[in-house]
C-alpha cells in the first residue's frame, strides 16, 4: 500500500495545478503595499488640506481664535470622510446610497473651491494648481483606501468554496454500478429428510432468483459549502429547511447570515436533487406529523 506522501504526490500530478504558494505571497506583498502607501497618500494630503484652510479661516476672521481656525476646516473635510464610510457601507449592502453621494460630492467640491478662493484673486494659474492637489487628492486617495477596505471585507464576509475533488468539472460522481444478484444458499444435507415410504413427495418449490435492477442513488457532491450545509440539513429531520433555521446553521459554522445566501443555496440543492422539493414542510410548533398521527 502506498504511503501518504507518495498519494499526495500523486493526487497533485493528476490535477495538473502548479504551486500557486509563491503568487499569493507576492500578491499580498503588494497589496499590503498598495494600502499602506495608500494610507500615507491619504494622511498627507488631508493634512495639506486642511492646513491650507485654516489659513483661509485665520485670514478671513479666526485670526484672534486659534482654536475655532482649526476647527473650521473640519466642517467641509470631514464631509468627505463621512460620504465616503457611508458609500462604503451602501457598497457592502450592494446598494446605492445617494445621500452618502451627496455628502461625498459636498465635501470634497467645497474643500477644492476653498483652498483655490483662498490663494487670492491675483495668483498666477500655477498657484491656483497648488492650492487645488491637495484636496483633489484626498478625495482621490480616500476613495482608493476605501475600495481596498471594500475588497477585504468583501472576501471574508463572502464564504469561500471549497471544491471537494480538485480538477474535476463535473462534481457527480459516476453512478454506482448495479450489484450481481447472489444465489440462496442451498441447505445442508443433513437437513434434507428423506420421503416416507407410500408419500407421494410433491414437486421442490424452488424460489426463481431474478435479477432486478435496482436504481442506487449516487452521492453528489456540492463543492460550495453553503451549498454542502443545506444538503445535510435536509436528512436531519427530512423536512424543508426554513430560512431561519438555514441562515442558524450558516452562522454556527461561521458562513454569515445571509438569507439570499441560504435560499439560494436551497434552490441549487433543490435542482440537483430534485427529489427533496417533495419533502414536507417543518411546522413551527414542533417536528412534523408521522403518517397515521394527527398533525
Amino acid at each position: 500500500m502506498p504511503e501518504a506522501g507518495e498519494l499526495r504526490a500523486v493526487d497533485v500530478a493528476s490535477t495538473g495545478v502548479s504551486d500557486a504558494s509563491t503568487p499569493v505571497y507576492v500578491g499580498v506583498a503588494i497589496t499590503a503595499l498598495a494600502g499602506g502607501l495608500t494610507v500615507v497618500l491619504t494622511a498627507l494630503a488631508f493634512w495639506l488640506s486642511y492646513e491650507h484652510l485654516q489659513e483661509v479661516a485665520a485670514g478671513h476672521g479666526l485670526a484672534q481664535a486659534p482654536a475655532r481656525s482649526w476647527a473650521w476646516p473640519a466642517t467641509v473635510d470631514l464631509f468627505i470622510v463621512v460620504g465616503e464610510l457611508l458609500i462604503l457601507r451602501a457598497s457592502l449592502a450592494k446598494r446605492v446610497d445617494g445621500w452618502a453621494i451627496s455628502l461625498a460630492t459636498a465635501g470634497s467640491g467645497g474643500s477644492i473651491a476653498l483652498n483655490v478662493a483662498g490663494v487670492g484673486p491675483h495668483a498666477s494659474v500655477l498657484g491656483y494648481v497648488v492650492a487645488a492637489v491637495p484636496p483633489v487628492a484626498a478625495l482621490l486617495a480616500f476613495g482608493a483606501l476605501m475600495q481596498q477596505v471594500h475588497a477585504y471585507l468583501a472576501r471574508r464576509l463572502t464564504p469561500d468554496v471549497e471544491p471537494t475533488l480538485t480538477g474535476v468539472n463535473d462534481p457527480s460522481t459516476p453512478a454506482a454500478p448495479t450489484p450481481d444478484p447472489t444465489p440462496a444458499p442451498e441447505p445442508p444435507a443433513a437437513a434434507i429428510e428423506p420421503p416416507a415410504v407410500g408419500d407421494v413427495p410433491s414437486p421442490p418449490t424452488g424460489v426463481d432468483v431474478v435479477s432486478t435492477a435496482v436504481d442506487l442513488c449516487s452521492p453528489v457532491i456540492y463543492p460550495n459549502r453553503v451549498d454542502q450545509l443545506i444538503r445535510a440539513l435536509y436528512g436531519t429531520d427530512f423536512v424543508q429547511p426554513s430560512t431561519a433555521r438555514m441562515t442558524a446553521a450558516m452562522a454556527a459554522v461561521g458562513l454569515g447570515v445571509s438569507e439570499s445566501t441560504a435560499r439560494t443555496a436551497r434552490g441549487r440543492v433543490r435542482a440537483r436533487e430534485t427529489y427533496l422539493s417533495g419533502f414536507p414542510t417543518a411546522i413551527a410548533s414542533g417536528p412534523p406529523a408521522r403518517e397515521g398521527e394527527s398533525a
